[in-house]
């Protein structure tokens, strides 16, 4: 709990700090604002709170102040704290669907938690990074608010990203590499009910799919790898390794109908590419080579040609059913 406690005044702190940047900036001239509260000019109060003006003229400082034409044709003087940006005034909160967001602390709502990257592929060497990727589902009052919810959390510092569940079946229905590993990683660290229905059905999001979504997105970052190869002479040799690695994990998935996220079979020969070892020359004959064996396991898989989308439907369907039953049940 008192974690928890500490947890929250720390987001609370990290919004105020926002808002006070967001204070801090200048506004451009041209701006519609609104007066925040009565203006005195001289021993006259000239102007309510929300006065509606534009700003004609910018200070050079945090000391000076902005020159504010009014609706009227009366201009007045204003320090930034005394004034609101008209736009922002008119969407309230939903400006900043963030702040409503950390209110809530959604990272709480992770229904599956597992560990992808280096440490899953089996490439990992000391001092690796651990990256934790997964999937959280909000309560349905969240999920149906004005504010809606975000497709994804995520923190830079911890290396974690967890997707909303609909963002996360979207994805894997489209073969994206990074979803689908989160489905076969071996390393699982959470798994709730719902996670774990997802996972006994993960077979539906392998289809022929897997070969153009691959097989394409290999084809165009090799293009831009020797791109900047031709202009500064140097190779991204760890984006390099990744991309073969993509195309063995892909003929694999044609060939067995899984998704093999450990490599160690081939760490030596990886990690030379990772190390620049191999040279560019021998690591796009490798890749071409395996763009070959992709196309044969593509003309024979036993894959379907889509992914299942109605069973990818229900899941989803079902999930939100839960997590009402789960409100309702408190």
């Amino acid at each position: 709990m008192q974690n928890e406690g500490h947890q929250r005044r720390w987001r609370s702190f990290q919004l105020h700090e926002k808002n006070k940047l967001s204070a801090s900036l200048i506004v451009p001239i041209g701006t519609q604002v609104v007066v925040r509260k009565a203006i005195t000019v001289g021993l006259t109060e000239a102007n309510s709170q929300g006065a509606v003006g534009e700003i004609l003229s910018y200070p050079a400082d945090a000391q000076h102040a902005y020159r504010v034409r009014l609706v009227d044709g009366s201009e007045i003087s204003l320090h930034r704290h005394h004034f609101s940006i008209l736009k922002q005034v008119k969407t309230g909160p939903l400006v900043d669907s963030q702040a409503a967001h950390a209110e809530h602390e959604l990272d709480q709502y992770v229904i599956y938690r597992c560990v992808v990257g280096s440490q899953a592929y089996g490439l990992n060497r000391e001092g690796s990074d651990v990256d934790r990727r997964g999937i959280y589902i909000p309560p349905a009052e969240l999920e149906w608010s004005i504010y809606g919810v975000p497709e994804q959390i995520e923190s830079h510092e911890s290396e974690e990203c967890y997707w909303e569940l609909k963002k996360f079946l979207v994805l894997a229905l489209k073969a994206n590499p990074n979803i689908l590993e989160c489905l076969f990683t071996p390393m699982i660290e959470q798994s709730s009910e719902i996670a774990d229905a997802i996972l006994a059905k993960r077979h539906i999001f392998l289809s022929k799919l897997v070969y153009q979504t691959y097989n394409g997105y290999v084809m165009s970052q090799f293009k831009r790898l020797e791109q900047d190869l031709r202009a500064t002479g140097e190779v991204k040799w760890k984006h390099a390794m990744h991309l073969i690695r993509l195309l063995l994990q892909g003929i694999s998935v044609l060939t067995e109908a899984y998704v093999p996220v450990r490599v160690s079979e081939h760490r030596e020969m990886l990690l030379a590419v990772r190390d620049g070892v191999r040279g560019w020359d021998e690591v796009n004959a490798w890749r071409l080579s395996l763009h070959k064996e992709f196309e044969s396991a593509f003309r024979s898989t036993r894959l379907p040609e889509s992914p299942d989308y109605v069973e990818a439907n229900r899941l989803l369907v079902w999930a939100r059913r839960k997590m009402v039953e789960v409100k309702l049940g408190s």
